[in-house]
């Protein structure tokens, strides 16, 4: 795997994210490096959901309300119905999606994730991969919905589901390596 030293990684949820497509993810970046914080509109702990039920609690690194993108290089957005549909309603959270995409860092997102992208306004003119009932929710807002495991468009990786963990992490690590040092400041 690449190396990410250094590289610091803001994982935005909130209640209700698929825990697997957050602590996966989570685990392969910190092994390649890079420093992982979840940001979050809790304050102290967040809420997984395990595939059918709630899962585990995780601390809450930084709260949204204190987080700046600029502190960040990178952003992942795990799935699940409740975290994706709570966070774009969220001016805050989507202010933040937003920031990175306005500076060309890059992002990752998985499963019900792209709902944010969307709503940052990041979505037109992507290939993106996703759970296929956000099919018609991307193409709505100019994106090509991908049925496949991983997409990678510029500055954007993308995934379906938990089964496409393996193939997502690689390719959104190969990513952030990549893109190390060619974003841009925003204020």
């Amino acid at each position: 795997m690449s190396d990410l030293k250094g590289l610091k990684v803001a994982i935005l949820i909130d209640d209700g994210f698929e825990q697997v497509e957050m602590v996966d993810p989570r685990k392969a970046l910190d092994q390649a490096g890079a420093e992982t914080r979840i940001v979050s509109p809790r304050t102290e702990r967040v809420r997984g959901w395990n595939f059918t039920d709630w899962g585990d609690k995780f601390p809450v690194d930084v709260p949204l309300d204190k987080a700046r993108p600029n502190d960040f290089d990178a952003l992942h957005l795990p799935g699940g119905v409740i975290n994706p549909d709570a966070l774009r309603i969220q001016p805050k959270a989507v202010e933040f999606v937003k920031a990175f995409f306005d500076a060309g860092k890059p992002v990752s997102v998985i499963c019900h994730g792209p709902w944010t992208v969307i709503e940052a306004g990041a979505a037109r003119g992507r290939r993106i991969a996703s759970w296929p009932s956000l099919k018609t929710d991307l193409r709505n807002a100019g994106a090509e919905w991908i049925d496949q495991e991983v997409v990678t468009d510029g500055n954007l990786v993308s995934s379906r589901k938990p089964d496409d963990i393996p193939a997502f992490n690689r390719a959104m690590i190969d990513l952030f390596s990549r893109a190390r040092g060619q974003t841009r400041s925003v204020a």
